[in-house]
């Protein structure tokens, strides 16, 4: 069975910057193209970034490139999204999510999900 869990997240400032990083445990990570999903306070669930598997591609939503970067290590089984210039709109709870195959945007895509991590970002 894939389980996916999250680290980081938390409280920062507007204009800081945080980190949330995602592992695979049951499965080879290098095996799932991966990416972030994020759902604000009454608000649908959106697509933020992803990376395939093996980090050729990446992609981003218009509201978050140039300001957050999706890497990954499949030495250490980590997915990280660095997230900088962070602005209130970007308070949300983060998801990690995995599939295989080829990188999109599209979460009915992804099979396996993590439960989630805070990011609360104060003006």
């Amino acid at each position: 069975q894939v389980q996916l869990m999250e680290f980081g997240g938390g409280l920062v400032q507007a204009g800081g910057s945080m980190s949330v990083s995602c592992t695979i445990i049951g499965r080879p990570f290098s095996a799932y193209t991966i990416a972030w999903f994020r759902q604000a306070p009454g608000k649908g669930r959106e697509f933020a970034a992803g990376i395939s598997w093996n980090s050729i591609e990446t992609s981003y939503a218009d509201s978050v490139k140039g300001r957050f970067t999706i890497s990954r290590d499949n030495t250490k089984n980590a997915a990280t999204l660095r997230m900088n210039s962070l602005k209130p709109e970007d308070t949300a709870v983060y998801y990690c999510a995995a599939k295989t195959g080829g990188l999109d945007s599209t979460d009915r895509t992804y099979v396996h999900w993590g439960q989630g991590t805070q990011v609360s970002v104060s003006s």
